[in-house]
């Protein structure tokens, strides 16, 4: 998990959080942004340093919710819209009664909830913010004295690495993260033509589903709607492509004639006004209702909130995103129909290429996808969702970092995605006469989404599930979550387990180490906790010519020996041993020069990075201390080997092998 580093005990201390430090590492990560320009102007204050009286929230509500600053993450501020309206949602995220500045227990840190992978992970920082001019020069609430926004993105941008991860994104995404639930995305405008030519639609082409208001009458007080353009729109006086606005509520007003309009109220997260329309405040359509009815309709705008009417949003906007209502109890509620999904499962899943990455249903290896058994006890409403892990890259600072160097695309950070879903009257089939059958449902075409649903009224019985992506070989961690009104149960149909994954990619050699955390002994727990060093420690050397070029030239996996019902969240650092000191000696303060982190409830955790030459150790570890289990660490390493004439025997390199398995005592 994020947040390893935890507050300091003296009473005068405050927190710094050496894991995120007010430095240009955790502002930005390739400098490929706006926001580059940034670079050395920006200081790190705590809020009584901005202000003298600084509080969480403002007593008004209005003056509480964010405000864009120099950052492009509305998409996430749109998301963060939400949780003002949804108290129980806000508590999750941001845990309530952590001390402020005015408390006797305040020592300069709090601590946030993030939903990733199917776990709410912790999320802990200091509460130094960048700013300019002692100004906040990132996202703000409306009221200069609060500062929940501003910690929110601090610790959004930690658990992605930095802040100028943050500069783009799918609002859907930033929903999911943040409430643990489900979100989808709408067409609004005629898409057909250029969704029909995709290459990544297989036999199940359609147009992309539009958007129908009157669906979503049953939730419209308590779903989350945003809506986004991909250009600048007719009304807009000064939006520009990408950007997204959230959709505070909408409401049928009748007018003077005795007709009913539809009326919905926006809210621009750069915090000023930028429609121009028959409903802004001197528009003609106020005109053609009662004027007390306007007066109090132009009365509940804010700060950068605006009217329009129906036909003014279907034609200027492109995309609505539409998060799921959550209930207090934690139920999602069925935006189709209102009704409340009480049972839920998830299964953890990946593609990997030579075993179980068969591709679409173009391709002959189809069948060799991960399969999924649905039972269905009772007729009932399913939503049924595929949520693949984002495409990552590692390097020596952070385990995770994102694929590309230049521009942010979803085809750089997802695959192309879809699930498809057969009826099976007999748990004993013929798979392939099966699969040569339409599905009973399916996402339709692949898309580089981060997540796909199916929904529907399922029949009692059971269902096959079949999640792929588009091209065969593509490799992707998946999740796969079901949400039912009636009792379900969803289960993997078990395939020979892959060995430990071997590289292709040049010449390389593999290590395979076994060890445990065993309670009380070698489970020492993540770096929050004193017993840390407690855990195993496995040694190794980078050799100088494995350094020859500016390469990857080591690749670790950690895997755990459990089941995925009982997963503890795990990772791993790896840290620099210093010449001539041994290894039990290593300093305790000493920071990682790689990590494999957040902790995440998988099977397997990996890491790929360039390392220097010279002598290094892993400490693998769970999150909490004492949980015990076994685990098996593989370690591949580049070698450059010159060309020399050799009649090796079999045997000799099978000895060879064999030499480097070892088994760790620990």
């Amino acid at each position: 998990m994020k947040g390893e580093s935890t507050p300091e005990c003296e009473d005068e201390a405050l927190f710094e959080d050496r894991d995120f430090p007010p430095k240009d590492t955790s502002l930005f990560c390739d400098r490929s942004t706006p926001i580059a320009r940034l670079q050395g102007v920006v200081t790190w204050l705590r809020p009584q340093e901005i202000c003298s009286t600084p509080v969480l929230f403002a007593d008004n509500i209005n003056l509480s919710h964010s405000k864009q600053g120099l950052l492009g993450d509305c998409w996430f501020l749109c998301a963060c819209s939400f949780l003002l309206k949804n108290r129980h949602l806000l508590n999750t995220v941001f845990p309530p009664e952590q001390p402020q500045w005015d408390d006797s227990r305040y020592r300069g840190s709090f601590k946030f909830r993030f939903w990733q992978q199917g776990h709410w992970t912790d999320v802990t920082i200091d509460d130094r913010l960048p700013c300019i001019n002692s100004t906040l020069c990132f996202s703000r609430c409306h009221s200069p004295t609060a500062f929940w926004v501003a910690m929110l993105e601090k610790a959004y941008a930690k658990l992605h690495g930095s802040y100028e991860r943050l500069w783009a994104g799918q609002v859907s995404e930033a929903l999911v993260d943040l409430t643990g639930g489900l979100a989808e995305c709408w067409s609004l405008g005629d898409r057909g033509s250029e969704e029909e030519h995709r290459p990544e639609q297989d036999s199940d082409q359609v147009k992309r589903k539009k958007l129908d208001l009157k669906l979503l009458q049953q939730v419209k007080d308590e779903c989350a709607i945003s809506c986004s353009t991909h250009g600048s729109p007719g009304g807009a006086s000064e939006l520009g492509q990408y950007h997204a606005l959230a959709v505070m509520e909408w409401l049928d007003v009748k007018t003077m004639t005795g007709s009913d309009v539809l009326l919905l109220r926006i809210k621009n997260p750069w915090g000023r006004c930028c429609w121009e329309g028959a409903w802004t405040e001197s528009g003609a359509g106020w005109g053609s209702i009662d004027p007390v009815s306007a007066l109090e309709l132009q009365a509940r705008t804010a700060e950068g909130e605006f009217w329009l009417d129906e036909d003014e949003f279907m034609s200027q906007f492109d995309d609505v995103t539409v998060g799921y209502p959550i209930s207090e109890e934690g139920h999602l509620k069925n935006i189709y129909t209102g009704n409340l999904l009480t049972h839920s499962h998830q299964l953890a899943g990946r593609w990997m290429k030579g075993h179980c990455a068969g591709g679409c249903r173009n391709s002959s290896s189809y069948s060799s996808n991960p399969k999924y058994w649905l039972k269905v006890c009772e007729r009932g409403e399913v939503l049924i969702s595929l949520l693949q892990h984002r495409k990552l890259k590692h390097t020596e600072k952070y385990a995770q970092t994102p694929l590309e160097d230049g521009e942010n695309t979803k085809h750089q950070h997802y695959q192309a995605i879809a699930l498809h879903m057969w009826k099976v009257e007999k748990k004993r089939f013929n798979l392939s006469r099966m699969l040569n059958r339409p599905p009973c449902a399916s996402t339709h075409c692949h898309v580089y989404d981060r997540e796909v649903v199916l929904h529907g009224q399922l029949e009692p019985g059971f269902y096959l599930l079949i999640p792929s992506t588009y091209q065969p070989g593509a490799e992707a961690r998946f999740l796969i979550r079901v949400f039912s009104s009636s009792s379900t149960s969803l289960s993997a149909l078990k395939s020979p387990a892959p060995s430990l994954p071997l590289t292709s990619d040049g010449e390389w050699e593999t290590s395979y180490f076994r060890g445990s955390w065993v309670e009380g002994r070698t489970a020492g727990g993540s770096r929050n906790f004193l017993s840390y060093w407690q855990n195993p420690h496995f040694p190794f050397t980078v050799c100088a010519e494995s350094t020859e070029t500016p390469e990857v030239n080591v690749k670790i996996t950690l895997h755990q020996s459990r089941p995925d019902t009982q997963l503890h969240p795990i990772g791993f650092h790896i840290y620099k041993i210093p010449e001539a000191t041994p290894e039990a000696t290593l300093p305790k303060d000493q920071d990682p020069v790689a990590s494999c982190v957040p902790h995440c409830y998988t099977q397997d955790v990996s890491l790929t990075c360039c390392l220097p030459a010279g002598a290094y150790t892993i400490v693998p570890s769970t999150y909490q201390p004492d949980c015990s289990a076994n685990f098996t660490l593989s370690l591949a390493r580049r070698i450059h080997r010159k060309v020399v004439k050799s009649q090796e025997m079999l045997g000799r390199a099978i000895q060879e092998q064999i030499s480097h398995i070892s088994v760790m005592q620990s």
